[in-house]
């Protein structure tokens, strides 16, 4: 089984391929998406067929738009999401007939992605360790980067750096009080 991470890359280079007009990429793009697009357009929406040419409509613009879609903004789900949701509002909008289900119903939608704010949030904190980690001894910084940065295991530092356990784990508790400091 596939994890989300894999799942938003593949759709990142799917939607490259879109862009230059792949359709055999865009059809599994449509394949894979449209059930979750279906229901953000029917949330919106409530009435089925309303739904269905919000659907339409919004796989019509990411066809047209896929060379606007910028993978350093946010996921492409997110990208398709966004419009499917905004096609949905417009055809509302247009009909006059405004539902009364509330717009926080949205965020029942099931995202294994974070959210903008966090992936902010952990871009500053990561700027900060990244000034940071050179006011700490270079071979203290080396273990910090490798285990929090690489996800390396104390096993895995010890057969890195050859050092013995006890003393990978002495060095790393020793840095990061002092890194601690840095971030308040």
């Amino acid at each position: 089984m596939s994890s989300a991470l894999d799942d938003a890359a593949w759709l990142a280079r799917a939607m490259d391929r879109v862009t230059l007009g792949d359709l055999p990429s865009f059809q599994e793009v449509y394949q894979r998406t449209s059930a979750k697009l279906f229901g953000v357009c029917l949330r919106v929406l409530v009435e089925r067929s309303e739904a269905e040419d919000a659907l339409q409509e919004t796989y019509v613009l990411i066809w047209r738009c896929a060379s606007q879609y910028d993978e350093t903004c946010g996921t492409a789900m997110t990208w398709m999401m966004t419009i499917a949701r905004n096609r949905a509002i417009d055809r509302l909008r247009r009909s006059s007939r405004i539902s009364t289900a509330p717009i926080e119903i949205a965020d029942q939608i099931a995202d294994g992605h974070p959210l903008a704010c966090e992936i902010l949030e952990a871009k500053e904190e990561l700027l900060l360790l990244s000034h940071s980690l050179p006011t700490i001894d270079p071979v203290d910084a080396l273990l910090i980067r490798t285990a929090f940065l690489e996800g390396s295991t104390y096993a895995e530092l010890v057969q890195r750096t050859g050092m013995p356990l006890d003393t990978v784990k002495s060095r790393v508790r020793r840095a990061l009080p002092i890194l601690r400091s840095c971030f308040s």
